[in-house]
């Protein structure tokens, strides 16, 4: 998209970030979910990736580990949350551009899988597919078609299993 930056926050976005995040979900939970998640990384990197239009932050993407313990092998995914644009620059294409983005720097860094809790029919058009076509669960209280997984390697996943997030997810999603 014409305008449209996708890049790696710093340090100085972090209020942006913020304000972002309040503006698109009307609330604090998500900028809070944002800053536990960096908090909890510790050595563990996540992915946090800005969107900037006309030079100014309007969009946000984190993604960050989450374990999906399966019968016969764990895999660690990566959690795509939050997601968000500021309502004002919503339908430009900021959120096509920022979800592309993660997805291709996951597979750059050789991840296998990408989980969202999210709107099914938004994240399908990237490829997402609902968890239970794996019969996949999870710790999250979300519905089940709003679980959706895409692969980056295909077949990675085998049927049955649970999906683990980390407590500032179920922190967030409690707040409901």
């Amino acid at each position: 998209m014409e305008n449209i930056t996708v890049r790696p926050e710093t340090a100085d976005d972090i209020r942006a970030i913020d304000v972002v995040n309040i503006s698109a979900f009307e609330g604090e939970g998500e900028a809070r979910l944002v800053t536990a998640l960096r908090e909890l990384s510790g050595d563990t990197k996540i992915l946090s990736l800005v969107a900037e239009f006309n030079g100014r932050i309007v969009g946000h993407l984190m993604l960050s580990p989450v374990a999906v313990h399966q019968r016969d092998q764990d895999v660690t995914a990566l959690a795509l949350a939050p997601m968000s644009v500021v309502p004002s620059q919503s339908h430009r294409g900021i959120g096509t551009e920022l979800v592309e983005a993660s997805i291709a720097i996951a597979k750059q860094k050789g991840y296998k899988v990408i989980l969202v809790a999210g709107h099914p029919d938004y994240y399908k058009r990237f490829g997402f597919r609902n968890a239970s076509d794996w019969e996949l669960n999870t710790n999250l209280p979300v519905p089940e078609e709003a679980l959706l997984v895409l692969e980056l390697e295909e077949g990675i996943l085998h049927k049955g299993g649970t999906v683990t997030y980390p407590a500032p997810f179920l922190e967030c999603y409690n707040c409901y």
